[in-house]
C-alpha cells in the first residue's frame, strides 16, 4: 500500500476569495514505512501574501517571487501522487485548495485531486478516537508524546513530517499483510506440527530490579510526568 501524508501552506483561508498555495509537501509511506522519497516545492501565488500569513508560516513575497507557477509543476505533482491514499490533516481545507488550482489551469487535464486518488482526513479519524478533545496537530503531538519542538513555524514538508508520525501512532503500528490461501494453509500446517514442551523447559531466571534501579525508574517517570504534564501511572 502506498500513502502519502500531505500538507500545503496557502496566502489565507478560502481560495474562493482569491488564495492560493504557496508550498506543498508530502512524505511518502510504503507498507507504513518512510520511503524518503519526499515531495516538497514552494510555488509563486501571482498575488501577495498577507502579513496575518506570513505570521503562521513565514513564508513572504520576496522569497516566493522567483517559484515556478503551479502550471509549470503540476505534472511532477500529480504524477508523485497519483495511484496513492492521501492523508490530510483536514482533507477538505487543502484539497479544495488543490483543486481550486487545477480549475486555474487554462488546460485542465487531471480534473480533481480525487480522480486520481484516495483522501484520508487524519483530523476525522482523530476526532472519532478522541471525541470532545482538542485535535490539532500539536494537540495531538502532545497527546501521543511525539516532538514537535522544531515547530515554531508552519511548514508543509514538516508538517507532513510531524503528521506521519501522529497517523501511525494514531493507528497503532498496524501493518498491511497480503497472504494467499496457500499461504494461510502452509502456515497454519506448520504451526500444529510445532508441538512445544512446556513441561520440560528449565524455569526461566527472575531477575528483580535494584532499589537504585527502582529509584532511578521512579525519577524518570516523574520527569516525563512533568515534561508532558501528564500524571503517569506505569
Amino acid at each position: 500500500m502506498r500513502q502519502i501524508i500531505l500538507d500545503t501552506e496557502t496566502t489565507g483561508f478560502d481560495p474562493r476569495n482569491g488564495d492560493r498555495i504557496i508550498e506543498i509537501g508530502a512524505v511518502e509511506l510504503i507498507k507504513r514505512r518512510l520511503t524518503q522519497n519526499n515531495y516538497h516545492q514552494y510555488i509563486y501565488p501571482e498575488r501577495s501574501v498577507p502579513q496575518d500569513a506570513i505570521a503562521v508560516h513565514g513564508i513572504t513575497d520576496e522569497f516566493l517571487k522567483d517559484k515556478p507557477l503551479f502550471a509549470s509543476v503540476v505534472d511532477d505533482f500529480m504524477e508523485y501522487v497519483q495511484g496513492a491514499e492521501l492523508i490530510i490533516h483536514n482533507a477538505p481545507f487543502d484539497v479544495g485548495f488543490i483543486n481550486n488550482e487545477l480549475a486555474l489551469l487554462p488546460n485542465n487535464k487531471w480534473g480533481k485531486i480525487e480522480d486520481h486518488c484516495q483522501i484520508t482526513d487524519s483530523l476525522k479519524m482523530a476526532r472519532k478516537a478522541y471525541p470532545g478533545q482538542r485535535n490539532s496537530l500539536d494537540a495531538l503531538c502532545k497527546r501521543l508524546y511525539i516532538d514537535n519542538s522544531n515547530r515554531t513555524l508552519h511548514g508543509a514538508l514538516l508538517d507532513s513530517e510531524i503528521l506521519a508520525d501522529v497517523y501511525l501512532t494514531m493507528t497503532g503500528g498496524q501493518t498491511a499483510l497480503s497472504l494467499s490461501a496457500q499461504s494461510k494453509e502452509n502456515n497454519t500446517s506448520n504451526v500444529k506440527q510445532k508441538n512445544l514442551n512446556y513441561e520440560n523447559r528449565p524455569p526461566l531466571n527472575i531477575i528483580k530490579a535494584s532499589p537504585v534501579e527502582q529509584q532511578a525508574h521512579q525519577q524518570k517517570l516523574a520527569d516525563i510526568s512533568k515534561s508532558s504534564g501528564k500524571t503517569l501511572h506505569w
